[in-house]
């Protein structure tokens, strides 16, 4: 294999709200089987070996990757795991993969891949295909349009080369009458989707992205980097100034899933031509609807069609499905009041596991806490609350101030405020415990940690 690959996964795919938060974005969402961001490596595993795929990424989704990637049964080297400070758009993530590919590898051909599409894996022989455009071009891969898309940017392509076509232009999301004339004068849609040499890449950002070039020159310090880099897209800093780009046409099944309405589109339907999802459906006159709703909910509609129902813990979304572009709107609204829940689901992953909110108030929570087999937290203590831990299912260990000991179902510990502690699950199968905390103070920022496995001790 001599492709290496590249994939974008910062997202934070707020218009899948209130499935898709900031700290649960959608590329890791599982709805039905694999995440797409599974998928996406899976794709790339057929072009890359392992430890030439590159995963552009942030802390708070550090662990998403490592435990997605090994679920599939592979393990990801953690030098791959590149952490952007801040996101600053594509052209600088990009930058940061190419720059490692460039610096571990030498010279090499890079594929650059959103972790949030859905593509079928075919598509990956035709990628593989435009290798030979790589050495006098920037490939980027056109999708080819089943409609008139507003939500999509079109590449227009002119003179055919030995694969592919010079790109005459790129063009921004149309309003409905341009992408039918787009349509008709032959455009596709942008994927989003790239191939480059690293040598020619970085010879078009010097030239036409100086600013970006040298943010990464003389500083080590990916921090330092990004403090001196613009935000900016790949398209607008390189792709539409540089007269050495061409487009591949990809004849397959495509979607960004940008909204619901396009979730929709791409999942399976029943005789009422709906989806439901996670949920029992009893549905009377009711069509094209798409339904989700956790813990498998009944939902029942009577004489409704073409809505959107997204049914969490904390949240339920009605709209229609053409008004689905619209739910950015809500988290905009959501952002400003300072709300966590567009943060976080009352389900929360960390790299051991997870843990559900069950209640809150102000002096204590409640939370049902999953271990994984194998896993253990941080050896930790909180200055202002107290726990008590109940096992409902498998096998604790427990590390209290200077004791450790086990706990099997039903059993109980109770750990003091001020008292370093550890849980762990030694067994084989998952650890599920309940968690009463109780103190003057119960917030997440209450935790001092002593040692930790996965290097979140400041």
């Amino acid at each position: 294999m001599c492709i290496k690959s590249i994939i974008l996964a910062g997202g934070s795919g707020t218009r899948l709200w209130p499935l898709s938060r900031e700290l649960y974005p959608k590329q890791f969402l599982k709805i039905k089987g694999n995440s797409l961001f599974q998928d996406t490596v899976s794709r790339c595993l057929q072009i890359s070996d392992i430890s030439e795929i590159y995963v552009v990424t942030n802390e708070m989704h550090k662990y998403f990757v490592i435990g997605q990637v090994e679920e599939l049964g592979h393990e990801i080297p953690d030098e791959n795991i590149l952490l952007e400070p801040e996101g600053k758009n594509t052209l600088p993530a990009i930058c940061y993969g190419i720059k490692e590919i460039e610096k571990a590898h030498g010279n090499s051909v890079v594929g650059v891949f959103s972790s949030d599409h859905v593509l079928d894996n075919d598509a990956m022989k035709t990628i593989s295909g435009a290798e030979k455009l790589t050495s006098d071009h920037l490939v980027t891969f056109g999708i080819v349009p089943t409609q008139p898309h507003t939500g999509y940017g079109y590449i227009k392509p002119g003179e055919e080369l030995e694969v592919g076509r010079k790109v005459l232009e790129f063009r921004e999301k149309p309003c409905l009458e341009d992408a039918e004339r787009y349509i008709a004068e032959g455009c596709l849609w942008n994927s989003g989707m790239f191939l480059f040499d690293t040598d020619i890449f970085l010879e078009e950002l010097k030239s036409l992205a100086p600013d970006v070039w040298n943010a990464f020159d003389g500083s080590s310090n990916i921090k330092e980097i990004y403090d001196r880099m613009p935000n900016i897209s790949i398209d607008y800093g390189i792709m539409e100034k540089s007269s050495r780009v061409s487009v591949v046409e990809l004849e397959h099944k495509w979607s960004d899933l940008g909204n619901f309405d396009a979730l929709y589109a791409e999942s399976e339907k029943d005789t009422n031509n709906s989806c439901t999802l996670a949920c029992e459906n009893v549905c009377v006159d009711s069509n094209n609807n798409f339904v989700y709703s956790k813990d498998n909910k009944l939902v029942s509609l009577i004489d409704i069609d073409d809505m959107i129902v997204v049914d969490t813990s904390d949240a339920l979304l009605v709209c229609p499905r053409k008004s689905s572009e619209k739910v950015k709107s809500v988290v905009n609204t959501l952002k400003q009041r300072n709300d966590e829940r567009v943060n976080i689901h009352d389900t929360v992953y960390r790299p051991w596991g997870s843990y559900t909110l069950l209640e809150n108030s102000g002096g204590h929570k409640i939370k049902n806490i999953e271990v994984l087999p194998g896993k253990k937290l941080s050896l930790q203590l909180h200055h202002h609350r107290s726990e008590h831990w109940v096992v409902v299912k498998g096998m604790a260990c427990v590390e209290n101030d200077d004791q450790q000991f086990f706990l099997r179902q039903g059993e109980s510990t109770y750990i003091r405020a001020g008292t370093k502690h550890r849980l762990s699950n030694p067994g084989k199968l998952p650890l599920e415990i309940i968690e009463v905390q109780l103190g003057e103070y119960v917030e997440e920022d209450d935790i001092v940690r002593f040692d930790d496995e996965y290097g979140r001790v400041k």
